[in-house]
């Protein structure tokens, strides 16, 4: 986790918070770079749903409730990853077996997040902004951590460009609410050249012992 010293020299380095950016020209730039995305990517889109429907079977979109803007719920589109293997109790088998090589390839390519467009067409995501995390962590953050949602979150974040998976959940949180408190156009680009950066290097997927992200149980972290 960063020290006091090194997160104020992050800080330090941020843009200034753009409030007309952020009020007024970060939701058009998103819904017309959205549509301009799905309709450029529609054959690629397409191409992997099929394989996605071959080689993990249906449905081919995976759908979850998640938090968004002012914790409002919405629903997450994404390609599935994983298989529904049970067990002999008919209970899903651990995601490390059911996390198929296709899968991970996925996973690890970030074109699992491509559905996510549809939802930054609709507003519920942006293109940068705090990742969306599981409803059943709402009642798990402090004061400090529930500010990730004063915008909206995105298809990449702060927190995915400085670790993503490779960090703790505080540190997770910590680059969400610097997000929040430095929004800018400016920040916002940065953010989408390091994330192309991340993913060509496939970077930050798993965490040290998980083959995605610990489950998150609360923060022993206070803030005043």
């Amino acid at each position: 986790m960063r020290t006091k010293d090194e997160k104020q020299q992050g800080l330090s380095q941020l843009p200034g918070k753009s409030i007309l950016y952020s009020k007024y020209l970060k939701r058009p730039l998103d819904f017309i770079l959205a549509l301009f995305a799905l309709i450029v990517f529609s054959p690629f889109l397409i191409l992997i749903a099929v394989l996605v429907r071959i080689k993990l079977g249906s449905p081919v979109i995976f759908k979850q409730k998640r938090p968004g803007l002012n914790e409002k719920i919405f629903t997450l589109y994404k390609f599935r990853t994983m298989t529904d293997e049970k067990d002999e109790k008919g209970e899903l088998l651990p995601d490390e077996i059911r996390l198929t090589k296709f899968g991970k390839f996925l996973r690890s390519t970030s074109l699992d997040e491509l559905p996510e467009l549809f939802n930054i067409l609709k507003g519920d995501m942006s293109f940068v902004g705090p990742r969306p995390l599981l409803v059943q962590y709402l009642p798990l953050y402090n004061e400090h951590q529930k500010r990730r949602h004063e915008v909206r979150p995105g298809l990449s974040g702060w927190a995915q460009v400085n670790g993503r998976n490779a960090i703790s959940w505080e540190e997770k949180f910590d680059y969400d609410v610097e997000y929040v408190d430095h929004i800018s156009f400016i920040l916002d680009c940065k953010i989408i050249f390091m994330t192309i950066k991340k993913v060509l290097k496939r970077e930050g997927i798993s965490s040290e012992t998980s083959v995605t992200m610990e489950p998150f149980k609360g923060s022993k972290v206070n803030y005043k």
